[in-house]
């Protein structure tokens, strides 16, 4: 999810809301700050023909948003890099190499924890990553946490580089490949996990729950010149981040709920289902409550893409993370539109 901040109006807060994948992202221009926003971690295929350019309006007629569509990572990569995309949820490693390169841009909050699997077929007979030596497996892009997943896995069974053939690959393509045998596993973020083991031809190796619990994928990050010139909206934005993920840790109603809303079709056009089925299976696939920064996790994340070469350099966390809006955190009430 991304904001862009216009000259009429402030950035602050979204709806709550699922997170897109590699192939569609969503710009949000022109915030109101009345609203909540939280990332779910999910990677979803998405039909956003009723959504690109909507404006999104409170029950009283406040304008919160207008959803724009980016066709992929690189696509809105290149707008916060340019300036035209002020705060965005992006890829942990993604932030590190902007802030690298010298873009003036903010880790301000997380998106969730946990979340992601490594699948395989029914048919496998591997019972951890270690038995996939001489496989392919499928992962979504270099920069994606689950990328470094894979690595840390694969670190821990003592494999390198040459021990297995990584392929990059949308997700929505994951389950298809496995199927045909294209692929012997692959890496992924929900729901594209769930829909083949619920489909019986693919079961999980590995998820992250079991293997790394503090496991961080997308960020929410913000431009300097934003942080600078309106440090008050960014607050509000962080406020209802983390008041959002606290409302989804509430109860299974309000995961349920947020599955729900998520998947109407003028948002993320989705089965409820399915996304009831990874908020259910297990209730801490993904989880929501504990948003804070912490530096050990991230200085982790860091040293995990730079020893497999997504990072040409180790990055100093100061260099790219503000930790000012989460120490002066406010809870504010989550107020669902209809």
């Amino acid at each position: 999810m991304a904001m862009r901040a216009s000259n009429a109006a402030k950035v602050g807060s979204g709806k709550t809301n699922l997170a897109a994948n590699n192939n569609e992202m969503l710009a949000m221009t022109d915030m109101s700050t009345s609203a909540s926003s939280a990332s779910t971690g999910m990677d979803m295929a998405m039909d956003m023909s009723d959504i690109d350019g909507k404006v999104i309006l409170s029950a009283s007629g406040e304008k919160l948003a207008v959803f724009n569509k980016f066709s992929g990572w690189p696509e809105l990569k290149e707008s916060v890099l340019s300036g035209r995309t002020k705060a965005a949820y992006l890829l942990a490693p993604m932030v590190m190499d902007l802030a690298d390169g010298g873009i003036p841009v903010k880790i301000v909050a997380l998106g969730h924890r946990s979340g992601a699997v490594i699948m395989t077929s029914v048919k496998s007979k591997a019972r951890n990553l270690g038995d996939l030596r001489g496989k392919r497996i499928a992962i979504p892009a270099r920069f994606a946490v689950d990328n470094l997943f894979v690595h840390r896995l694969m670190k821990k069974y003592g494999m390198t580089d040459a021990d297995v053939t990584l392929v990059e690959m949308p997700p929505p393509d994951m389950p298809g490949a496995l199927f045909s045998g294209a692929v012997d596993a692959y890496a992924t973020g929900a729901p594209f996990g769930a829909i083949a083991q619920r489909k019986g031809y693919a079961r999980i190796l590995h998820m992250t729950r079991d293997e790394w619990p503090k496991y961080i994928c997308c960020v929410l990050a913000v431009r300097q010149e934003l942080i600078e010139s309106d440090p008050a909206s960014v607050q509000r934005l962080v406020d209802n981040v983390l008041s959002a993920g606290q409302w989804l840790e509430g109860g299974i109603e309000n995961r349920h709920l947020a599955a729900d809303l998520a998947a109407r079709r003028e948002f993320f056009n989705q089965d409820s289902s399915l996304l009831r089925f990874v908020m259910d299976n297990p209730r801490d696939r993904v989880t929501y409550g504990d948003l804070r920064l912490v530096r050990s996790e991230l200085d982790e994340i860091m040293r995990l893409a730079y020893d497999a070469r997504v990072l040409k350099r180790p990055v100093a966390y100061e260099k790219y993370v503000d930790e000012r809006f989460m120490r002066n955190y406010h809870p504010v009430e989550i107020k669902l539109g209809k």
